[in-house]
């Protein structure tokens, strides 16, 4: 099975053992996951996600009372219950907690992790990136998240290169929201906006690094 074949069957499972999911529901799940990576959440709708699960329209409304009870079933338990609080303590591990020669090897460490995750995440990516501007509830728990178990490793490698005197004395929630702009923006262009444009990705990361670096490293 191929990397998105996995992703999906990771999903599935994950959401399986939360809600003890029937076959029914499944197919359900598994059609909605496709159809909202490749059409949006708007633009698809419960008719052709019956279609596409091979059950009746009223079994989809059996199992969810909305279309968005239905978002919510596919990203809370598996993306915000599973997978990102692994992820965001994976992320952790593997990044925060190693050593650097320089800011540099840390920023180029962040983007490089990240970036791998990305590649074989894509649909995963894909719909929570593009209901999250839409949905309350998924900014919400991404907040949430995020201030538990990264922004007080963050800052304490931030203050560790000011120390060392390789980055600008900006607040930590400016030099923060510098790298997580031009990360994230990177990222979302790559693989959401533009998945299939002619990228370099080694040039790309090496550019990205490079422009953080003028904006932030201290120079001489």
């Amino acid at each position: 099975m191929d990397t998105e074949g996995d992703i999906l069957r990771q999903m599935l499972d994950l959401t399986e053992k939360e809600t003890k999911m029937s076959d029914k529901q499944r197919r359900i799940v598994a059609a909605s996951i496709e159809l909202f990576a490749e059409k949006g959440y708007a633009g698809t709708s419960t008719n052709e996600i019956a279609k596409k699960a091979g059950v009746a329209e009223g079994t989809i409304f059996r199992h969810y009372k909305t279309k968005k009870d239905l978002l919510m079933a596919i990203t809370m338990p598996t993306l915000i219950g599973g997978v990102i609080p692994f992820l965001a303590q994976s992320f952790v591990k593997e990044v925060f907690e190693s050593e650097y020669p320089d800011f540099q090897s840390f920023i180029r460490e962040i983007i490089v992790n990240r970036f791998d995750f990305a590649k074989e995440n894509g649909k995963v990516i894909k719909i929570y990136f593009m209901e999250l501007f839409y949905h309350d509830e998924l900014r919400v728990q991404f907040s949430e998240i995020f201030m538990t178990h990264v922004k007080g490793q963050f800052d304490q490698m931030i203050d560790y290169y000011k120390e060392r005197g390789e980055i600008v004395d900006m607040p930590n929630s400016t030099i923060m929201r510098a790298l997580i702009t031009n990360i994230v923006g990177f990222m979302l262009t790559r693989f959401v906006v533009m998945p299939e444009a002619d990228w370099n990705d080694p040039k790309e990361i090496d550019d990205t690094v490079n422009y953080i670096m003028h904006g932030l490293g201290k120079l001489g």
